[in-house]
């Protein structure tokens, strides 16, 4: 199979305008772009934590922070944890003084711990140990190193020492399992360090929380949202996200989504997925063979040069997967390439991920499906950078089609669902914000910019729900969409009040337990407002405004919480699925989907039997059982659910 560059069945499941204002690339006076700059604003925070996309200059931010602390705040020393060696890169010495600030970023050699050797090595924790004892005030080090050193020193030997954490969600707050959970536990509870934790994805791929509540309470919250990084850059118009599926090998449909004329990350599967074909250096060598003849491999850089098919071309490709010494070679080449032309195709497993850095990268193509929402998020901000060379950046996930006579069909079709409620997460990420507020009888029609007036709905009453709403949403949306029973849902065979009103609010009770009915409350309409509206589409006829949801359009003055509870806020990227697969393929969802079935709660029936009464009314005829609406089908359900009351109660 050679290359087509031809999307032939890429479903495009989100894509996002930007306005290219260039506003989060802009730097003031002191040198600082918009989200460093909000970020210096909580400088003073003894606990901060900061939320931001890839590129947005989490690194810098810190540098910022860190210097003020040693300068102004009796902070004696800085202690930087990475997750991996090549992330220590982003604080190497850095000029500051040239571009307003006070103080430049100069480390000592002999204090970056993210050097060749293994990160508990005795050398690297006694340079750990000995920092700490002398006069140097900067230390760059893994997250293992870190963890290692920890348990040779007393917790209050971290005191006046700031210790900033970054790629944060690699934190659980499962301090059994999590060892530098422990740390910073121990590290907050006895002492008085200061602590700054980054992060571009505050949610983990296993659903754990990533710091116990009353920790998490401790902490200033600092978000810049991947809208305001995307709306603010100066090239990149648009991002889209979308699903290729295949029959057979993945590598008989590479040709169909690798266009050799974009600069692609392409990730392979683990060798431990169903996709893998279960010899990764085999598969790289079918990779090359579909793009072209391989010409040579220089030595002293590890490129391989592959002579594209069609028009000879020589591509450069580099080949993170192999893990010999050639791999040092090419990933070192990597880390100090300048130019556009230096590189065409990089193809990974388990590196270029967060913390890699390829600003000209126009596509991430990624194979087989992903289950953790974090890995999704730091694949998409590898394309995500702003360049010269792109206006649109593009993920395309690359998943198996399920095949109703593979044993393994549910697996396949759990893992399509998923991916897609992956893609309904950047779309509700990379969507522009709102500001919700109740319409009341008496109110004049005027709106201020981002402003949507709803009818019954409830605005914050608790500080507590108001920072949950400004710093936490997408965060919830994850946890929501991460959600077993809410993702065999999402896909049309549930009431829409019965996610909103039963589903939803359950998994706000579970993350956030000590909420009141009322905060709950509140927290539920705008998570589902949110959704609904962000799914959606607003247009402009004349003077007024229209919102698509559900298949419907709305005029905005007549937007109630009402009947935005009767919309499934995610269905739309299910019903682009549908249209976009064979029947027999799309049974094969719906047929694997009816095998696992919901439970019926009580909750649930309360809001169906209406419906059901309703629906006799109408057609004539009760919910049949038997229906091939999945709708008819669960009011049948609920029907039947009442009777076993009613005879339990008879029996008693």
């Amino acid at each position: 199979m050679k290359i087509t560059n031809k999307i032939m069945k890429t479903i495009q499941v989100a894509k996002a305008i930007y306005s290219q204002s260039g506003n989060s690339t802009k730097t003031n006076k002191l040198g600082m772009r918009e989200m460093q700059a909000k970020a210096f604003e909580a400088r003073d925070a003894q606990y901060l934590l900061l939320k931001a996309p890839p590129a947005s200059g989490k690194s810098r931010a810190l540098m910022f922070l860190a210097l003020d602390k040693l300068e102004n705040q009796g902070i004696k020393k800085v202690i930087v944890a990475v997750p991996e060696r090549s992330i220590g890169a982003s604080f190497a010495d850095t000029d500051l003084k040239t571009h307003g600030f006070f103080r430049d970023w100069n480390l000592n050699d002999d204090y970056n711990l993210c050097t060749p050797g293994t990160d508990g090595s005795s050398s690297k924790v006694q340079a750990f140990k000995n920092f700490l004892q002398n006069g140097e005030q900067i230390l760059i080090c893994t997250h293992a190193t870190l963890r290692f050193a920890y348990e040779k020193i007393e917790n209050s030997e971290f005191n006046d020492t700031l210790v900033a954490i970054d790629e944060f969600h690699h934190i659980s707050a499962d301090k059994e399992n999590s060892k530098l959970g422990a740390v910073l536990h121990g590290i907050m509870n006895d002492s008085n360090a200061h602590i700054i934790a980054m992060t571009g994805s505050y949610f983990r791929g296993d659903g754990v929380a990533v710091l116990l509540p009353e920790d998490e309470e401790l902490f200033t919250k600092v978000t810049y949202n991947y809208y305001q990084q995307l709306n603010g850059y100066s090239y990149l118009k648009s991002l889209g996200i979308g699903y290729h599926f295949y029959k057979g090998k993945y590598t008989s449909a590479i040709g169909e989504v690798l266009n050799t004329d974009l600069k692609t990350i392409l990730h392979i599967p683990n060798v431990n997925a169903g996709e893998s074909l279960k010899d990764k250096y085999m598969e790289v060598d079918m990779i090359l063979d579909i793009i072209g003849e391989v010409d040579h491999q220089d030595p002293e850089t590890g490129v391989i040069y592959v002579k594209r098919d069609g028009d000879g071309k020589m591509i450069k490709v580099a080949n993170l997967v192999d893990d010999s010494q050639e791999r040092e070679k090419i990933a070192g080449y990597l880390r100090t390439m300048k130019d556009l032309n230096d590189m065409d195709i990089i193809i990974a497993l388990g590196m270029a991920k967060e913390g890699f850095d390829w600003p000209y990268c126009e596509h991430a193509l990624t194979v087989g499906y992903r289950s953790s929402l974090t890995e999704v998020v730091q694949i998409i901000g590898r394309c995500t950078r702003d360049s010269s060379n792109k206006t649109h950046a593009q993920f395309t996930n690359l998943i198996a089609e399920p095949d109703a006579k593979d044993s393994e069909v549910k697996i396949s079709v759990n893992n399509m669902l998923k991916a897609i409620t992956c893609s309904l997460l950047m779309e509700q990420v990379m969507a522009p914000h709102y500001n919700f507020k109740p319409k009341n009888k008496n109110d004049d029609g005027s709106y201020t910019p981002g402003e949507l007036k709803i009818k019954g709905f409830k605005e914050p009453s608790s500080d507590k729900v108001r920072q949950i709403i400004e710093s936490d949403i997408n965060d919830l949306k994850a946890s929501i969409l991460q959600n077993d029973q809410l993702v065999k849902a999402l896909p049309g065979n549930v009431d829409p009040e019965v996610i909103n009103k039963v589903m939803i609010p359950k998994i706000i009770q579970e993350k956030y337990p000590d909420l009141t009915d009322v905060q709950r409350e509140e927290i539920r309409q705008h998570v589902v407002a949110d959704s609904a509206i962000k799914n959606g589409e607003i247009k402009e006829v004349g003077d007024k405004k229209f919102i698509r949801m559900a298949g419907q359009f709305v005029e905005i003055d007549d937007l109630s919480m009402d009947l935005i509870d009767t919309v499934n806020p995610f269905q739309e990227a299910f019903e682009i699925l549908s249209k976009s697969v064979t029947s027999s393929v799309l049974k094969t969802i719906q047929d694997t989907i009816e095998s696992t079935r919901i439970e019926m709660t009580q909750e649930e029936v309360r809001i169906l039997w209406p419906k059901a009464k309703e629906f006799k009314e109408r057609t004539g005829k009760s919910p049949n059982i038997s229906s091939t609406d999945p709708l008819e089908k669960r009011l049948a359900e609920a029907i039947i659910y009442l009777k076993r009351i009613k005879t339990k109660q008879m029996q008693k």
